[in-house]
């Protein structure tokens, strides 16, 4: 029979058809006939139950290990209808919802392309992180990188060999927005093999591209003054810039001629900086507490203010001057020690044996001084500002640790008897009118509100505004006299000034007498205007 066959068949199986053997060339002459042969092989039940099978395999029933070829109406059969994957390998199956239907994509791949394989999973779409760590901070910004450049092209214009260290104080204050007497500092930081010189490049290399720019005042600060191999900050770190504010700052011109009082200004200021920032008392000032504490802040401050007595954050030359005067007068000898004989005068005899004695012991806090039995200028800062001061939490931590006879992190009503019966004896040998331990123990638990009422806790003592008067009406006799005779006078300078501590208000009233007392000697002698300017206090 001729017929003419035209289009694109692929090979069909004559078996499944029932027909005999016929040559694709045939097929191909007509059309028409590729068609109903077609029809006739999707009537049999064998391409019926296949076709089901491929369906239920394509919805993930099964593994699907047929190729599915169909191209319109030019199809047919195979010899051996060939897998449609590798032998041995079988597709992923869809992901199932949870109530067990499959989930299909809408315009999913189906049989229609020749030779193409199946695909029902989507490839999972990679999100990309950006990072979050930098070993050696976070790169600056190209805006704050280009800024800063520029600024520093400025300040190096004409100084082709760089800036000597006299020099430098404007790179460090316009372009790092450091205090201006951490120029020395950060100049020697640079400066690492000491030639006296800092170039643009070295500059740039260390502040910008070394990522200083992008980081955090305090971190700059800590990252200057430490040493290279350490992860604090020890008290000879802060040396260098207490002595170019010491030769810098208007308000300390007048010590220029008194070496030796530069030198005990500065230590004053570092131990004032270690009470109250480093926290954990080792002597190891921490990034993080530098970061928790005022003391940038005070320090910017200071760069700022003309007149360092208003710097009442560590700086105060007027707060040097009482706690140095305090100290040389309890230090009769002046061989700069003190031993308990010496404290027990402080304060007019405010203080009693009992708490003498355990200060001595080193149980708030070790001594410094090598000398057995004897307080150093250090120890003896502690001390006072821990005494005049029992508001803040390291003159809390200090006293607490005193009463807390065995040390097991709480005050019973026993010891707080043990200190009390000293000032109970005090006040009898003084014909006053004493009040027994029973009155003051529940005036006590009624200042603290403990949460037992049969002892107290640090937690419970920093929890009260009225802690130090607690502390004061059991070894301060004077401070408790005050407490119970509350003069409304002070109570008004109190509210009218909330920002100024007790520290602020002792140290002011005695400058003011220390000053007196410097006039009347320096009138006898003829110089009667020595103090004139400092008598202007900051309050």
């Amino acid at each position: 029979m001729d017929m003419d066959f035209n289009g694109d068949v692929a090979s069909l199986d004559a078996e499944l058809l029932q027909l005999a053997e016929l040559s694709p060339l045939a097929i191909k002459a007509n059309a028409f006939v590729a068609e109903k042969l077609f029809d006739q092989w999707l009537s049999l039940p064998e391409t019926y139950s296949l076709v089901k099978t491929l369906l239920n395999n394509a919805k993930g029933v099964g593994p699907l290990n047929v190729s599915g070829t169909s191209s319109g109406t030019n199809a047919v059969v195979n010899n051996s209808l060939p897998s449609m994957f590798p032998a041995g390998s079988t597709p992923p199956l869809s992901p199932r919802s949870s109530s067990g239907s499959p989930r299909i994509p809408k315009h999913r791949a189906g049989l229609s392309v020749l030779g193409s394989p199946l695909k029902l999973v989507n490839e999972p779409v990679k999100e990309l992180i950006p990072q979050f760590y930098f070993l050696n901070g976070r790169p600056p910004p190209n805006e704050l990188k280009e800024r800063c450049l520029f600024r520093t092209n400025q300040f190096f214009y004409g100084h082709v060999d760089g800036l000597q260290m006299h020099e430098f104080k404007p790179v460090t204050k316009e372009i790092c927005k450091l205090p201006s007497f951490f120029s020395t500092a950060l100049f020697r930081k640079i400066d690492a093999d000491c030639t006296g010189i800092v170039t643009r490049d070295a500059f740039v290399n260390y502040w910008i591209n070394g990522n200083m720019l992008s980081k955090d005042i305090a971190t700059q600060v800590y990252t200057i003054l430490k040493q290279p191999d350490t992860k604090y900050l020890a008290q000879g770190d802060f040396k260098s810039v207490l002595q170019e504010l010491l030769a810098t700052h208007p308000g300390l011109e007048f010590l220029q001629s008194t070496p030796e009082f530069q030198e005990r200004y500065a230590e004053t200021v570092i131990y004032r900086i270690f009470y109250y920032v480093n926290r954990s008392g080792n002597g190891r000032l921490t990034l993080r507490e530098l970061k928790r504490s005022n003391l940038i802040a005070a320090m910017q401050h200071a760069d700022e203010e003309e007149d360092i007595n208003k710097v009442l954050r560590y700086f105060s030359y007027e707060h040097f001057y009482v706690m140095y005067c305090k100290f040389w007068e309890l230090d009769t000898d002046h061989d700069f020690l003190i031993d308990k004989e010496n404290l027990i005068r402080y304060g007019n005899h405010a203080l009693t044996y009992r708490i003498v004695d355990r200060i001595f012991s080193q149980v708030p806090r070790k001594f410094t001084s090598k000398v057995e039995g004897k307080m150093g200028y250090e120890d003896f800062i502690y001390f006072i500002l821990s005494e005049e001061d029992k508001s803040s939490e390291p003159s809390l931590e200090y006293w607490f640790k005193c009463i807390d006879l065995d040390g097991n992190g709480i005050i019973t009503r026993n010891e707080m008897q043990f200190f009390y019966e000293e000032q109970l004896h005090r006040m009898e040998c003084m014909a006053q009118e004493p009040v027994l331990f029973e009155d003051i123990l529940c005036q006590i638990v009624d200042m603290i509100s403990p949460e037992d009422d049969s002892y107290f806790t640090l937690h419970d003592i920093k929890g009260s505004k009225l802690s130090g008067s607690v502390f004061n009406i059991l070894f301060n006799l004077n401070k408790f006299m005050a407490f119970e005779t509350r003069d409304p006078f002070l109570i008004r300078q109190e509210r009218e000034n909330p920002n100024l501590t007790e520290w602020d208000r002792f140290a002011h009233r005695e400058y003011i007498r220390l000053s007196m007392e410097e006039d009347a000697e320096d009138a006898s002698n003829g110089s009667a205007d020595v103090w004139d300017e400092s008598l202007e206090a900051p309050f």
